[in-house]
């Protein structure tokens, strides 16, 4: 099973740990593309500040995150289920699983990322600030500059299993599972029962609930019908809508009657 995340803008600082190593991180096929984008990013934050927050899409109050970009070569680097923090990494809580469930994390999950494409939750980097939504001047949007690494390397990622794909609008931009892929691939909607609305805290949070109880229990779904079968075991109400066509994903929506 591979687990698709996306990061959080929130991040937990650098720390003192040793510096990036581009080279170590996972899926190295897409070594290039995040070396264009971080030099890019460096260059960037390294110039007029004002001009950098306006790329970035930053207010005055996150003018420091500007400076931290301009260190990202130099500064402390951590685990990326360290770094990433917000609604989602809180209900997954990874530091508080156990050690199968760690080891199970570290085969099944993948964060997308505008910086670094995608990273295994053990691959380390520092604390950045670059959504997948910025438009850089020289790479440009960086939810379409993915989508050609990403379609050489994801395919291979994803191996022959379940892709469960729990990411948000702008990074699911990067990549699109196709194919054969697609087919074995299910995306995830969170609503609130009563309503049947997605509320955005509450549709983060559960998707984190659901990570950490697929995790906790060790379960491995093969693909979305054994899914479907695996979560509501686990006590979640779910709706399935298999595709209507060859290619395409299954649709879930997992309801949840209380907004928390």
């Amino acid at each position: 099973m591979l687990v698709l995340l996306p990061p959080s803008e929130g991040k937990a600082s650098s720390g003192r740990g040793a510096p990036l190593r581009t080279q170590s991180l996972s899926l190295p096929g897409l070594a290039a593309a995040r070396e264009e984008v971080l030099t890019e990013l460096v260059d960037l934050c390294s110039g007029d500040e004002d001009k950098a927050r306006e790329v970035l899409g930053l207010s005055e109050g996150l003018r420091g995150e500007v400076a931290k970009n301009r260190e990202l070569r130099t500064a402390g680097a951590r685990p990326a289920g360290e770094i990433y923090t917000g609604v989602l990494y809180d209900a997954l809580d990874l530091a508080s699983l156990d050690a199968a469930a760690k080891r199970r994390a570290a085969r099944s999950l993948l964060v997308f990322s505008g910086l670094w494409g995608a990273v295994r939750v053990t691959d380390r980097i520092p604390s950045y600030r670059c959504s997948m939504g910025v438009k850089l001047p020289g790479t440009g949007a960086l939810g379409a500059y993915w989508r050609a690494p990403m379609a050489q390397v994801m395919p291979e990622a994803a191996g022959s299993g379940l892709v469960l794909d729990l990411r948000s609008a702008a990074y699911a931009a990067a990549w699109k599972p196709k194919g054969e892929v697609a087919g074995r691939t299910a995306t995830v909607r969170v609503l609130h029962a009563p309503t049947r609305k997605v509320v955005s805290h509450f549709n983060k949070a559960t998707k984190g609930r659901i990570v950490r109880s697929l995790l906790t229990a060790g379960a491995v779904p093969k693909d979305p019908a054994e899914l479907v079968e695996a979560l509501r075991d686990l006590g979640y109400v779910v709706e399935s809508t298999a595709p209507a066509r060859t290619g395409a994903a299954w649709s879930l929506d997992v309801l949840v009657d209380e907004v928390h």
